[in-house]
């Protein structure tokens, strides 16, 4: 194995930088990953914008906390991985310690870490993770479709904080990106059938339609939401979204805001409404306790993600898809080594 890798550092809001850097040595209870494939989201937006994720990222720092790769090296009290094993990274590091680790509310952590955040990420060929975060991907899931292991994790701890969910209960999904399309599939796993998705664009809504087999979209520059739900997912975090969520529900119904505002966003809520309907709103942010169901659900195929990641790009490409230079619509993966398998 070479000494020197190549990395993708942030080096300042709006700034990156490619360095060659020295390939790190993993600690005691550290892996060491050659990346294979590495997601862009909305998150890494925020942070090359200067706007917090799960948590502040601080430059200079190398992005990506969604990756995939195959295990290089072990630290010397690591004894559930070795060389050559292909994994999945989670990106959140808990501490343990705090009272909302004591009480399970881990997303809370008060000394939350996270690989791509606070630590470096999947944005260069080689990074290090806690032993505790890694996982091994099953030999029928692709390194390319593992990569998205984080994002359905966030989907599923979402699942995983829904109350009595029921076979007859319908749902609302606000937003046709991939995350929605994670959802909707997620909301069929886990028993909700009868389900509807608002967008902006005709094309986009009836591929996603016939693909995801719904009940019903909606573009929303066209036409109103019709009716109301009982479940209502937000996954698009502005203003007129968020109303729009808490506005078309059923008596008793839960609501959640997975899409991400920016700091200080506000949005007005009829309170009467919750109070009379008696209304659950409940934020759903990252993803504790669901890597391995989501690698079930991936596993299985009832999560498809490879149909989805619509951009496949090199590292060189990264910052100009950031900036919005090299728009492109639709999940973006990188290969930073497609070789690997």
């Amino acid at each position: 194995m070479a000494d020197k890798m190549k990395a993708l550092v942030m080096t300042g809001k709006q700034e990156m930088k490619m360095e060659e850097r020295d390939i790190p040595t993993p600690k005691d209870n550290e892996v060491l990953i050659e990346t294979a494939y590495a997601g862009i989201c909305g998150t890494d937006n925020a942070l090359f914008n200067g706007l917090p994720g799960s948590a502040d990222a601080v430059p200079p720092i190398v992005l990506g906390h969604e990756n995939s790769g195959v295990v290089k090296a072990v630290g010397k009290n690591v004894k559930n991985f070795k060389e050559g094993d292909r994994v999945a990274v989670d990106p959140n590091i808990y501490c343990g310690k705090c009272f909302y680790c004591h009480i399970g509310l881990f997303e809370e952590c008060d000394n939350l870490s996270a690989v791509g955040v606070t630590r470096d990420g999947g944005l260069e060929q080689y990074f290090t993770a806690p032993d505790t975060v890694v996982y091994h991907v099953p030999d029928a899931v692709s390194l390319k479709a593992a990569c998205s292991l984080e994002p359905i994790s966030c989907g599923v701890h979402t699942m995983h904080i829904m109350e009595n969910i029921q076979p007859h209960m319908n749902a609302l999904i606000i937003g046709d990106g991939y995350m929605a399309k994670l959802f909707a599939q997620l909301l069929r796993a886990y028993g909700i059938q009868d389900i509807t998705m608002t967008g902006r664009h005709d094309d986009l809504l009836a591929q996603e339609k016939k693909e995801l087999n719904l009940n019903h979209v909606v573009n929303t520059t066209k036409e109103e939401i019709p009716g109301d739900y009982d479940v209502v997912i937000e996954a698009v975090g502005k203003p007129e979204t968020q109303e729009a969520a808490v506005k078309h529900t059923n008596k008793g119904a839960q609501v959640f805001m997975f899409g991400v505002g920016e700091p200080g966003q506000t949005f007005s809520m009829n309170t009467y409404e919750i109070f009379k309907k008696q209304l659950t709103v409940k934020g759903s942010m990252i993803n504790p306790n669901s890597f391995e169901d989501s690698l079930a659900l991936l596993e299985s195929g009832a999560v498809k993600v490879e149909p989805y990641q619509a951009n496949t790009i090199s590292l060189d490409q990264v910052e100009g898809v950031l900036n919005h230079t090299t728009p492109m619509t639709g999940k973006t993966v990188v290969a930073v080594n497609p070789d690997l398998k």
